[in-house]
C-alpha cells in the first residue's frame, strides 16, 4: 500500500472544493501517475507548486481532467464477450412482453462507442421498428468534454474500422470523411452527466454495463458503485464489465452468468430467516426389561455430554459425572431448587428459557456461551428440552450442555482463511486492474503518439509549403524594404525641415491631442516656459507648471477641439521661465487632415510673448 501523501491529498481536496471533481475514491497509484503526467507537462515537480499553478490559471482545469480521464473506448471492445452478451443476455431480453419498456444503463461512456455498440446489438435484437418504441440507452459519463462528442455521434474512419461492414452500413451515415449515427435511432440515446460515487444511480435498468471504469476506484469506493448498481437494476438485471473486473469478493449482489466474459446477474435480496426451532420427541419404552432402571442411570450419569433433569418444580432431579466435572453439580444436589444454584445464572442466565421452554412446550437453543475455567475458555451451546407424558403431562425439564469449543474454533479459523482469501482475491483483483490500467494507459498513449505523428508529418508538410511561401514574401519584402529606406530618408528629410521651420518660428509652438495632451513641443516653447520637450509630450497640458493663465486659454482651446472646431486668439498675462512678467498672445486652430470635414484631430497651439 502507498504511504499517504499530504500534500497530494490537499490537492485532490482542492479539486473537490474548487470544481466537484472528487477523486478521492481513485486508487492512489494510477491517480498519481496521472497528475504527475500533467504537472510534467508544465514543468512542475511539486504538488503545493500545482496547486498554486490551478489557483491561478483556471483553464488548467481541463487539461488536467482530461489527462486523469482516461478515455480509452471503441466499438464492440472484446467481441468476444459481446457474441456472448448478444445470445446470452440481449436475445432474452427482447422476449420480453411487447409493451415492456428495455432499459439500458451505460456508465463511464466516454465518446460514445460502447452506448451506441449497445445500440446496434439491440436495433438487431428487437429490429429496428420496435428498438424505437422500446428501448432507451442512458449513457452518462464524468467528462463533459466527451459526452459533447458522444452527442454529436460522428466518428472517423479508424474508430469505423472496428465497427462489422454491414453494421456500418445499416446504422451509419457518411458525412465527409466522417460518419454519423442515424438520427431516428440516436433520439434512444440519452447522454448526461453523472458522477458514480456522489449522484444518485438510474433505477429499473434491466442491462448495466460499466466496462473498465470501476479498476480506477479503490475497493471502499468499488463497494459503494457497485451497492448503487445493485440498487439500479432490476429483478434478473445483467452487469456487464471489463476485463479486469471481476466481482469475487461481491458474491452476495451479483453472481457470474460467464465469468470469463465478465457477465454478472443481480442476487436477489432475501430476508433472513428467524432462529430455529430444534424439537426433540420422546418414544415411552416398554418397562418389560429387567435392570431398566439401572440402565437409563447409568447410561445418563456416564454420557459425554453435560445433562441436568429438572423436575416440574424446578428441583435438580438428574446430573452426570460430566456436569459436575464442568459445573460442579452432583448428585449430592438432587433435590436442591435449581434456582438456587449459581449455574442457574453463570455463565448464562438459564431461569427464563426454562420458563419459556415450559409454557411453549418446544425446544430451545442457547448459543455462544462462554466458560472460563483455569485461565481457558470453553464455548458452550445449552439444549432445552421440555419433557412430557403419555397424557401430554410435563415431566420436567432436560438440559444439554454441548462442548463446542472445537467446531468455534474451526469456525474462526475457517473464518480468518476465508478473510485471508478474500484479501488475496482482492489483492489479486486489484493487481489485475492496476495491470489493466496500465494498459489502458499505454494504449492511449500510443494513440496520442500515433496523432502526434500524423500531425507532425502534416506539419512538416505545411512547413515546406511555409518556407516557399516565406521565401516569396522574402523577395516581396526585400523590395518593400529598399522602397521603405527610400521614404525614410526622405521623412527624415521632411523632418528635419519641419524641425528648421519650428525652431526658426519667435513664437512657442505646441501640438496637443483631443485629450489635451502634448505631442510636439518646440525650441522657443522651451526658452519661454523652461521645459524641455521630453519633459512634457505625453502630459495634460493644462496640468503643466508653467506661468500661462489656463483658465482664460481654456475656452479658446475648447472652441479650437469641439465640433467643427474654430480658431481664435486671446492676449493674457503671463510669468516666463524666468519669472518676469510678459504678455502672450495665445492662437489656437484645430489640428485636421487633407480632407477639410475630417475630424478635428487635437489643436496647435501658438504662444508669442511681448515684454512688458
Amino acid at each position: 500500500m502507498n504511504p499517504i501523501d499530504p500534500e497530494f491529498e490537499a490537492l485532490l481536496v482542492y479539486l473537490k472544493e474548487a470544481r466537484g471533481f472528487d477523486f478521492t475514491g481513485y486508487k492512489r497509484s494510477s491517480l498519481m501517475r496521472r497528475v504527475s503526467r500533467r504537472m510534467s507537462q508544465v514543468e512542475m515537480t511539486e504538488y503545493p507548486e500545482y496547486l498554486d499553478y490551478l489557483q491561478v490559471h483556471p483553464e488548467e482545469f481541463t487539461a488536467l481532467f482530461n489527462t486523469i480521464l482516461i478515455n480509452v473506448t471503441s466499438f464492440f471492445r472484446d467481441a468476444d464477450a459481446w457474441d456472448f452478451l448478444r445470445t446470452e443476455v440481449l436475445d432474452p431480453l427482447a422476449t420480453k412482453p411487447v409493451d415492456a419498456p428495455i432499459r439500458v444503463w451505460s456508465a463511464g461512456c466516454a465518446s460514445g462507442e460502447e452506448a451506441y455498440t449497445l445500440a446496434m446489438a439491440l436495433a438487431e435484437a428487437l429490429g429496428v421498428d420496435a428498438f424505437r418504441e422500446r428501448v432507451k440507452i442512458y449513457a452518462t459519463d464524468v467528462d463533459e468534454e466527451q459526452l459533447t462528442e458522444a452527442r454529436q455521434a460522428t466518428y472517423g474512419e479508424r474508430e469505423m474500422q472496428a465497427v462489422p461492414p454491414e453494421l456500418a452500413a445499416k446504422y451509419f451515415e457518411p458525412a465527409g470523411n466522417r460518419f454519423t449515427f442515424r438520427k431516428d435511432l440516436r433520439r434512444s440515446v440519452i447522454f448526461g452527466r453523472n458522477d458514480l460515487v456522489q449522484d444518485a444511480p438510474i433505477s429499473r435498468i434491466d442491462l448495466l454495463t460499466c466496462r473498465n471504469t470501476l479498476m480506477y476506484f479503490n475497493a471502499e469506493t468499488q463497494s459503494k458503485i457497485l451497492s448503487r448498481f445493485h440498487f439500479a437494476l432490476s429483478e434478473g438485471g445483467m452487469l456487464f464489465l471489463g476485463k479486469a473486473e471481476m466481482l469475487l469478493s461481491h458474491g452476495s449482489l451479483f453472481t457470474p452468468l460467464d465469468l470469463k466474459r465478465r457477465v454478472f446477474r443481480r442476487v436477489p435480496h432475501i430476508m433472513p430467516i428467524a432462529g430455529a426451532v430444534f424439537a426433540e420427541s420422546v418414544t415411552p419404552l416398554d418397562g418389560g426389561v429387567v435392570g431398566l432402571d439401572e440402565l437409563r442411570n447409568e447410561a445418563f450419569a456416564a454420557s459425554p455430554v453435560a445433562q441436568l433433569g429438572l423436575t416440574p418444580d424446578g428441583l435438580v432431579g438428574l446430573t452426570n459425572r460430566r456436569l459436575e466435572k464442568l459445573f460442579g453439580v452432583s448428585s449430592r444436589d438432587i433435590g436442591r431448587p435449581f434456582r438456587d444454584l449459581e449455574l442457574s445464572y453463570r455463565p448464562v442466565e438459564l431461569r427464563r428459557f426454562i420458563e419459556q421452554a415450559q409454557v411453549e412446550r418446544r425446544s430451545l437453543r442457547v448459543t455462544d456461551v462462554e466458560l472460563g475455567r483455569n485461565g481457558d475458555i470453553t464455548f458452550l451451546e445449552v439444549q432445552i428440552n421440555p419433557l412430557s407424558g403419555n397424557d401430554g403431562s410435563l415431566l420436567g425439564v432436560n438440559l444439554i450442555f454441548h462442548d463446542v469449543t472445537s467446531a468455534r474454533r474451526l469456525q474462526d479459523d475457517l473464518e480468518h482463511a476465508n478473510q485471508q482469501l478474500e484479501a488475496a482475491y482482492e489483492e489479486l483483483q486489484s493487481t489485475n486492474e492496476e495491470l489493466e490500467t496500465t494498459n489502458e494507459e499505454l494504449q492511449s498513449t500510443v494513440e496520442e503518439l500515433e496523432t502526434t505523428n500524423e500531425e507532425l508529418q502534416s506539419t512538416n508538410e505545411e512547413l515546406e509549403t511555409m518556407n516557399e511561401e516565406l521565401q516569396s514574401t522574402n523577395d516581396e519584402l526585400q523590395s518593400i524594404n529598399d522602397q521603405l529606406r527610400i521614404s525614410s530618408a526622405q521623412l527624415d528629410a521632411a523632418n528635419s525641415f519641419l524641425e528648421t521651420v519650428l525652431t526658426s518660428l519667435r513664437a512657442g509652438v505646441a501640438v496637443i491631442d483631443p485629450d489635451l495632451r502634448i505631442r510636439m513641443w518646440n525650441r522657443r516653447a522651451e526658452d519661454l516656459w523652461g521645459l524641455r520637450a521630453a519633459e512634457v509630450v505625453g502630459q495634460h497640458f493644462l496640468n503643466l507648471d508653467i506661468g500661462l493663465p489656463f483658465e482664460l486659454v481654456r475656452p479658446t482651446l475648447r472652441a479650437a477641439l469641439g465640433n467643427g472646431g474654430s480658431s481664435g486668439e486671446v492676449t493674457v498675462d503671463a510669468v516666463n521661465r524666468r519669472g518676469r512678467a510678459i504678455v502672450v498672445r495665445v492662437a489656437c486652430a484645430p489640428l485636421r487632415g487633407l480632407d477639410a470635414i475630417a475630424e478635428t484631430e487635437g489643436a496647435i497651439i501658438v504662444m508669442e510673448a511681448d515684454d512688458v
